[in-house]
Order: structure tokens, then C-alpha cells, then sequence
């Protein structure tokens, strides 16, 4: 096994827009995934099943029917915040942002910021700040997503940065440079 610092050296040479020392898969948080047992179990599998549908539904262009599955999804377990991020991503796609922030706002809510429904929000709603111009609300989603193991939210935290992406282009330019050395001119 790699050392953390080896593990760090490799990151940056297969993925030189990451921050130096980001190595991913350490530091993220145990909870990648929902806590479901605070449901009944028959419920949360025909609520599972339903967003299943609505996905489905979605990806066949059938947008309205993805939506009432989504909606009835809710509707059986309105205190479980998956619903809402998933209802969230069709009302974006009907072009209705201010539904989709409401219901973001509701399952970051209902997630307590906790839990891969938390980071997929956060994600989601962070999108829709910078859509709408809102940098510094954007660059706060992506952080807290970040923190929750979002690959694509530490990334974007990255590149919001200037300093932090001024330095990793700089070490990219250096690794390039040790990988391919240019010939001696003499």
C-alpha cells in the first residue's frame, strides 16, 4: 500500500486540476449513502420503486410522468429528502428553477446536510446559484457537498479558486515538464 504522501504524488500527476494532497477517497465522511431505517421498510421500497420509475420515465423523454412519480413519491414519505432532489432535477428540466430550489432547500433540510441525498442537493442547488449569478452561494453548496465526499463539488471548489488553480496549473506545467524534459540546447 501507497503512502499518504506517495498517494498525493499520484493524484497530482493523474489528476493535476485537484488540489495538492486531495487524494480521493481519503478524508470523506462515513455517510455516502441515506439512512433509511427511520422508515418503515415497505414504504421506502415503494417509494424506491416509484423513483425508479421516475427515472426511467425521465431518461425516455417522458418528463410529466417522471414528475408524478416523483410527486407520489413525496407524497408517501414527505420527511425523506431523495424525493425531493430527485423531483428537483425534472422541475429543472421543465425549466421551473424556482420549484427545483424549493425542493433542494427541502431535502437539504430533511437530510440535516448529512448523507448522499445532502450532497447531491447541495450539488444540484450550488448549479443553480451559478446559473443564476450567485457565486458566493454556489462556491457555500459546493464546499458543504464537498465535505459530504462529492468528487465533482471539491472539484468545482477548486476551480473557484483562483489561487488554488493558479498553483495547480503551475504543478501541472512542472509534472508535464518531468515527464517530458526538453532537450538540452547546447
Amino acid at each position: 500500500m501507497a503512502s499518504l504522501n506517495d498517494q498525493a504524488v499520484l493524484q497530482a500527476i493523474f489528476n493535476p486540476n485537484a488540489p495538492f494532497g486531495d487524494v480521493a477517497g481519503l478524508n470523506l465522511k462515513a455517510e455516502q449513502t441515506d439512512d433509511d431505517s427511520r422508515f418503515e421498510p415497505q414504504l421506502v421500497a415503494q417509494v424506491k420503486a416509484l423513483e425508479v420509475e421516475g427515472v426511467s420515465l425521465a431518461e425516455a423523454g417522458n418528463v410529466d410522468g417522471a414528475l408524478e412519480s416523483f410527486t407520489r413519491a413525496v407524497g408517501i414519505l414527505p420527511e425523506r429528502p431523495s424525493g425531493y432532489n430527485n423531483r428537483a432535477q425534472v422541475l429543472r428540466l421543465k425549466g421551473d428553477t424556482a420549484g427545483a430550489l424549493k425542493d433542494l432547500d427541502k431535502a437539504v433540510e430533511l437530510s440535516g446536510e448529512r448523507g448522499l441525498s445532502a450532497a447531491q442537493a447541495l450539488v444540484q442547488r450550488a448549479l443553480l446559484h451559478r446559473l443564476a449569478g450567485r457565486e458566493p452561494e454556489a462556491e457555500s453548496d459546493f464546499r458543504r457537498a464537498a465535505e459530504l465526499g462529492s468528487t465533482f463539488a471539491r472539484h468545482q471548489v477548486t476551480l473557484l479558486n483562483p489561487f488554488a488553480a493558479l498553483c495547480n496549473h503551475m504543478l501541472h506545467k512542472m509534472m508535464s515538464q518531468l515527464r517530458q524534459p526538453e532537450p538540452d540546447s547546447q
